[in-house]
């Protein structure tokens, strides 16, 4: 009888434990979950350099995904002090075809992990035709007339490619925002108002 009720209790405890457990979006294998110090301590183990926090966020540098020297941003809602967010911004590029080479590889690659995006929108703005050559490309990226993205929503978040400029300096940014972090973040919101 002892040993029913031990077995009882140890299947119960299990039960619960695994209900309790659960899973957030991943970067470099890294649960997107923690306090920034912790987070940022993992991504330094990574080899990422940690070039700063203020505000919630710390900056890193490094490799990402076979690519030199990306800019990585780790974010936190600061009152709360949870990371939910990760951005990457790749080196900027200075022709269409590079620009579209990094964005389209990394599609390729994301497409492999997550599958088939949940929203593509890949499309120049204002045009009635789309640009024919590189730097007709090229400058409507600069001034904000390209709209290029891809969006994979996953049982633990949503991930978003884009082509991106400021200051007229165009690159590829990538952003992971974690599910369940996300929601907490938002729930603090809703009590604030």
């Amino acid at each position: 009888m002892k040993n029913l009720y031990l077995t009882l209790i140890f299947a119960l405890t299990t039960v619960l434990t695994i209900a309790q457990t659960t899973e957030h979006l991943s970067f470099k294998g890294v649960p997107i979950d923690g306090t920034l110090n912790q987070f940022v301590s993992k991504m330094k183990n990574s080899g990422f350099t940690n070039l700063g926090t203020e505000g919630g966020i710390a900056v890193l540098k490094g490799d990402f995904a076979g690519y030199k020297d990306c800019s990585v941003g780790v974010v936190t809602l600061s009152q709360q002090d949870l990371v939910y967010k990760i951005g990457v911004a790749f080196q900027d590029k200075d022709t269409w075809s590079s620009l579209s080479g990094n964005y389209f590889d990394l599609k390729e690659m994301l497409t492999q992990k997550y599958g088939k995006p949940t929203d593509v929108v890949e499309k120049f703005d204002g045009l009635i035709s789309e640009p024919k050559d590189d730097d007709s490309k090229f400058r409507n990226v600069k001034y904000d007339k390209c709209k290029y993205y891809s969006i994979w929503t996953t049982k633990n978040g949503d991930i978003e490619l884009s082509i991106a400029n400021k200051n007229l300096n165009c690159y590829i940014k990538l952003a992971y925002f974690d599910k369940e972090n996300s929601a907490k973040i938002k729930a603090k919101a809703i009590d604030d108002l």
